[in-house]
């Protein structure tokens, strides 16, 4: 027959006789705040981790904007004080078209509108007068290009040797001069895209038409333009019908 055992009840002790080392299991710990770097001790709209202060970014940006804003203005007016681009690269074009319109007179050719020579107005004449032969089926622009240059210097040459001395012609006042003086080539060029080409007896009698106006005019202005030509009109009158027989000969060609 088994013996019984009375086991007495366990009771945990509490209150002030606890060891203080030894707790309440159910107590949960109270969390704590994570690490938070102290903020400097400037004004409120500082931001976090630098000191930056808003003002003074306003004023720079307001002082900055001030700026450009005076560099731009000053920029603009300066821009309207600077003189047009043609002119700057020397191409007037009313003293061009004051040229050009000398030469259409064969009569009288106002030598004053020529005392200051220029290219402007020979490279658009002769960019005119190779596009004319452009459209006519004629592709010459070194052609057309390389005879005003030969023609230029030959005339150069030509005049300072007749007037010896006293010759004071330079080339660029001759090649403005021939330049200019090509204005009745180009007209007897785009009038020739009108002509047919059968009627050859009527194209060399326009194209002798403007070249005695071509050789008058270029002979004025270089008698007028330069000392010690008076004398040798007539030799001078003859070098620029070669010139001019021989640009009008492409145009019939």
């Amino acid at each position: 027959m088994a013996k019984e055992f009375t086991v007495p009840p366990v009771v945990f002790p509490t209150g002030s006789g606890v060891n203080p080392s030894v707790g309440n299991i159910n107590q949960r710990r109270v969390p704590t705040a994570p690490f938070q770097p102290s903020r400097p001790p400037s004004s409120s709209s500082a931001l976090p981790f630098m000191s930056f202060d808003m003002g003074s970014a306003t004023s720079s940006s307001v002082s900055l904007g001030g700026s450009i804003s005076s560099s731009a203005a000053t920029g603009s007016a300066s821009f309207e004080d600077e003189e047009p681009l043609l002119d700057e690269l020397g191409i007037h074009p009313d003293q061009i078209w004051y040229k050009t319109r000398s030469i259409l007179n064969p009569l009288r050719v106002n030598s004053t509108a020529h005392k200051d020579s220029d290219l402007s107005g020979p490279i658009f004449l002769y960019l005119s007068l190779c596009l004319f032969q452009l459209l006519a089926g004629k592709i010459q622009f070194g052609v057309i290009l390389g005879w005003i240059v030969v023609s230029s210097i030959f005339l150069y040459v030509v005049f300072n040797m007749l007037a010896g001395r006293n010759g004071n012609l330079d080339l660029h006042t001759c090649t403005s001069v021939v330049g200019y003086c090509m204005l009745p080539v180009v007209i007897f060029s785009a009038a020739s895209l009108f002509i047919p080409q059968g009627t050859s007896v009527a194209r060399y009698a326009v194209a002798g038409v403007f070249v005695v106006w071509a050789t008058r005019a270029c002979t004025n202005l270089m008698v007028a333009l330069a000392d010690g030509g008076e004398e040798h009109r007539g030799l001078i009158s003859y070098a620029c019908f070669l010139i001019y027989t021989l640009f009008s000969l492409l145009v019939i060609f």
